[in-house]
C-alpha cells in the first residue's frame, strides 16, 4: 500500500470483511431480500445518473467536478448522503445492506469519552452550555457525547445538530429521543453560536474542484458524455494549486474552496467559542507532495474503496482528504485563532484516553487502540482547533502540537 494514497477511511478489523455461508442468513429469501434492495439502489442510481446527463446537457455539455459531487452526495432523496439510508458500520451486508466504511464514534464510544474531557474544558471557558454539530451522521457522537458529558457533571443545556439529510435527520431524532428537547435540528447555520462547534469527518464530504498539469498548463477537470456515459473531460482555468509545486505532468490536485467558505461561514457566526474539526488530512507541503500525484479523491463503498467516481453514481461517498493549510487560513482570514493542530492519535491521548481505558473490557480497549494507532487512525486523521474570545490552553494540543507546520 501507498502510503500517501491509503483509504481514507479506517477498514474494518482485520482487512478483510467477514464472509457468511450457509445458514439462514444465506437462504433464497435473504438471496431474494438482497436482489430487491439490489434492484430498488439500481433504479435510485439510474434516476440520478439521468438528471446529471440533463444537467450536463444544459450546461453545453460539460460540469465542473465539484458540482457532479455535490450532485452524487447531496440530490434530495437520490444523493449518497441524501437517501436517509446510514452508510456508517463495520463491515458490509447483502444488497447493500451493510455499512461502506466505519467512523471514530461507530468504532468505539471512547472516542467521545475523550473527546467530552476537551468540551467540558472548552464550554467552561466560554462560559456557555451549548454545543453545535455539523452533519451528525447516525447520531452515535452526539449521544456518547451527552452522555460522557453528563457523567463528568458538565450538563449541555442545548445540543444542536446541522443537519442537511431529512432522511439522516429522522434517524438521529430516533436515536437520540432519550435526551428530549436538549437536543434540536436545524438545516441551516444557526446564528449567533456561544460554545462548542463540532464537525467529525465534515470537511471531506465537501465537494472540490479537481485540476490536473499536463506540464504546460493547469485545467479543471469536469464531466462529460460520451456515449451516454460519464468520462472526465478538462477545460482551461484560472485556478492553480495553493503551491508552486513542482508538479510532472499528468499531475491531478483539489482545491476546497467549498470547505474555506464553510469555516468562513462558521466564523462569522460563533460569537465565542472553539471549533473543533476532525477529518484525514495534511498540512499543505504534503497535500500536494510531488509522490502524491494522483490526487487523494478517493471513493468507498461496502468497506471497499475505489478511485472512479463516475461509476455507480449516488451509491458510494465520494472524498478528498483535506488541505488543513487552507482551513486554518480561511478562519484567520475570518478572525479566528488557530488555536491547536495535531493527529487525532495524541489529540486523544491528551485528553486522557488511556487513563479511561485503565479498566476497560479488552475488546474495548483493542477498538480504541484502533483511534490512536499511526497505521490505523491515529495519524491520518488530524485536529484543528479554532477559537474566538478564548486564551485558555486546550488540553487536547498540550504535547505535539504541530501548528507550526501549517
Amino acid at each position: 500500500m501507498n502510503v500517501l494514497r491509503q483509504p481514507a477511511r479506517s477498514p474494518v478489523a482485520g482487512g478483510e470483511p467477514a464472509r457468511q455461508t450457509g445458514g439462514a442468513g444465506d437462504g433464497p429469501a435473504a438471496r431474494a431480500g438482497a436482489r430487491s434492495t439490489a434492484d430498488e439502489t439500481g433504479s435510485v442510481s439510474a434516476t440520478l445518473a439521468a438528471q446529471i446527463r440533463e444537467d450536463i446537457a444544459r450546461a453545453d455539455g460539460w460540469i465542473g467536478f465539484e458540482r457532479y459531487m455535490h450532485a452524487a452526495l447531496y440530490t434530495p432523496g437520490l444523493g449518497y448522503y441524501a437517501r436517509g439510508e446510514l452508510p456508517f458500520g463495520r463491515l458490509p451486508g447483502p444488497g447493500g445492506q451493510g455499512g461502506d466504511f466505519v467512523t471514530a464514534p461507530e468504532l468505539s464510544p471512547w472516542f467521545a469519552r475523550a473527546l467530552a474531557v476537551q468540551v467540558a474544558q472548552a464550554l467552561q471557558a466560554t462560559q456557555a452550555d451549548e454545543v453545535f454539530e455539523f452533519g451528525a451522521g447516525s447520531g452515535a457522537l452526539a449521544a456518547q457525547l451527552l452522555q460522557a458529558l453528563d457523567a463528568q457533571g458538565v450538563p449541555v443545556r442545548r445540543y444542536t445538530i446541522v443537519e442537511v439529510s431529512g432522511g439522516l435527520r429522522a434517524r438521529q431524532r430516533e436515536r437520540l429521543a432519550t435526551f428530549g428537547e436538549r437536543v434540536r435540528w436545524a438545516d441551516a447555520m444557526p446564528a449567533p453560536m456561544r460554545g462548542v462547534v463540532l464537525g467529525n469527518e465534515v470537511l471531506d464530504a465537501m465537494p472540490a474542484r479537481l485540476l490536473a498539469w499536463d506540464g504546460q498548463a493547469w485545467s479543471e477537470r469536469g464531466v462529460a458524455l460520451h456515449e451516454e456515459r460519464f468520462t472526465f473531460a478538462d477545460r482551461p482555468t484560472d485556478d492553480r494549486p495553493p503551491t508552486p509545486g513542482p508538479f510532472v505532468p499528468g499531475s491531478v490536485a483539489e482545491i476546497q474552496p467549498q470547505a474555506a467558505a464553510f469555516v468562513t461561514s462558521v466564523a462569522a457566526q460563533l460569537e465565542r467559542g472553539i471549533a473543533l474539526f476532525i477529518d484525514y488530512g495534511f498540512p499543505q507541503d504534503e497535500y500536494y507532495h510531488p509522490q502524491r500525484s494522483g490526487g487523494t479523491l478517493m471513493c468507498h463503498r461496502g468497506h471497499r474503496a475505489d478511485a472512479d467516481p463516475l461509476s455507480d453514481v449516488g451509491l458510494k461517498d465520494i472524498t478528498v482528504h483535506v488541505d488543513f493549510t487552507a482551513i486554518a487560513l480561511a478562519a484567520q482570514d475570518a478572525g479566528l485563532d488557530v488555536a491547536g493542530y495535531t493527529s487525532q492519535g495524541r489529540f486523544l491521548l491528551n485528553c486522557g484516553l488511556a487513563d479511561l481505558l485503565a479498566d476497560a473490557p479488552l475488546r474495548e480497549r483493542a477498538d480504541a487502540h484502533r483511534l490512536v494507532a499511526e497505521h490505523e487512525m491515529g495519524e491520518l486523521f488530524k485536529v484543528i482547533a479554532l477559537t474566538r474570545g478564548v486564551d485558555t490552553e486546550l488540553l487536547g494540543f498540550r504535547a505535539g502540537d504541530r501548528t507550526h507546520r501549517l
